[in-house]
């Protein structure tokens, strides 16, 4: 008898077929109490490992810093902790009994690369309850959580909690919401390297307009969108007044190096030739429009980080986000980097901020 192609299809509907009414049967347990097969769990790890590290072939890792940390680690606690643990507290007893339950990352750590690791933060993983970062287009902020998991397995209790905010907040703050934000902006807790930026003296207007673009997602930030979330608007004008009242932090100086010298010239002049404006212009002015953020005595690699953000225009921001995506949109890596450079060390007293 000749087995025609009749008879494939046949089979194959047949097959479809069995597997629906398998399971519209309801004879597949899904109860995570009865746990895999285990041939079940090495196949589905086996995909996801698979999958993985394809994904993240021909992703380059950026050079990790110390001022990745602080801010990663902020987000650790706030976002991840409580399916993982951590260092200073271990994860809770009903979180074990996912399936799959949240691995111990001290020992899963050292079994993926930079690039399939950040392929984790970044996207998350189907079918195992590990979320996708927040937003989709600030990979700067999912390769700074790899940078804390590299050092995350060599953490005790005690370097956890410091890096994580613990101990910048346990001071003078008693307000829940206000502790939060000084885990990461107090600003004992900022230097040089710093990826956070001071708030302290910043106008109230700014700061209220910068929580409001988080909020609504016109600046996006997978950090800040966890850390703000479920904020009133009266809460955030209340941090707003905060740390608008408060005196701005006054970074160490850097040497007025060549490179500080080229971006003094770019912030007073500018370079018509080129469309780049003079940035004191706008910013670090007297009259200055209160909704533009004060730059002089911010870290050198948040300004320089931020600037990068509005190249690629995915920075986004307050009302004057476009104002700002144009005037950066001709900068070059070195005009950033002489701006950042620029900034960080004109430690210039500040004018009262308009509120």
């Amino acid at each position: 008898m000749l087995i025609g192609w009749k008879h494939f299809v046949g089979l194959l509907l047949a097959g479809v077929l069995g597997a629906f009414l398998l399971a519209w049967s309801g004879l597949i347990g899904v109860s995570a109490s009865t746990g895999h097969w285990k041939a079940t769990d090495w196949f589905l790890h086996w995909v996801m490992r698979s999958s993985v590290r394809t994904a993240a072939l021909g992703a380059k890792a950026p050079v990790f810093t110390e001022g990745m940390l602080p801010m990663a680690a902020g987000h650790f606690e706030a976002g991840c902790a409580i399916c993982h643990g951590s260092p200073a507290l271990a994860r809770p007893e009903s979180v074990g009994r996912m399936l799959p339950a949240p691995p111990d990352l001290k020992d899963k750590i050292a079994t993926w690369t930079d690039a399939e690791l950040f392929q984790i933060v970044q996207h998350g993983i189907r079918f195992t309850g590990m979320p996708a970062w927040p937003v989709a287009d600030r990979e700067d902020e999912a390769w700074a959580m790899v940078a804390f998991l590299r050092r995350y397995r060599d953490l005790d209790a005690k370097g956890y909690r410091a890096l994580a905010g613990y101990a910048a907040t346990q001071s003078t703050a008693t307000d829940e919401v206000l502790e939060t934000c000084n885990g990461c902006h107090m600003p004992a807790r900022l230097d040089v390297e710093s990826l956070v930026p001071g708030l302290a003296g910043q106008s109230a207007r700014y700061l209220e307009q910068a929580l409001e673009a988080y909020g609504s997602g016109t600046r996006p930030s997978g950090t800040m969108a966890v850390a703000i979330q479920g904020l009133s608007g009266v809460e955030r004008r209340k941090l707003a007044r905060h740390f608008a009242n408060l005196s701005a932090a006054i970074l160490p100086s850097t040497v007025q190096s060549p490179l500080a010298r080229r971006g003094e010239t770019l912030a007073v002049k500018g370079d018509p030739e080129r469309r780049i404006p003079a940035c004191l212009s706008c910013h670090d002015k007297a009259d200055a429009n209160p909704a533009y953020p004060h730059l002089s005595g911010q870290a050198e690699a948040y300004l320089a980080n931020q600037l990068r953000l509005f190249v690629g225009k995915t920075r986004g921001g307050g009302p004057f986000r476009a104002l700002m995506t144009q005037a950066a949109a001709n900068l070059e890596d070195e005009d950033i980097a002489a701006l950042a450079a620029y900034f960080a060390a004109r430690n210039a007293s500040r004018d009262p901020a308009p509120r």
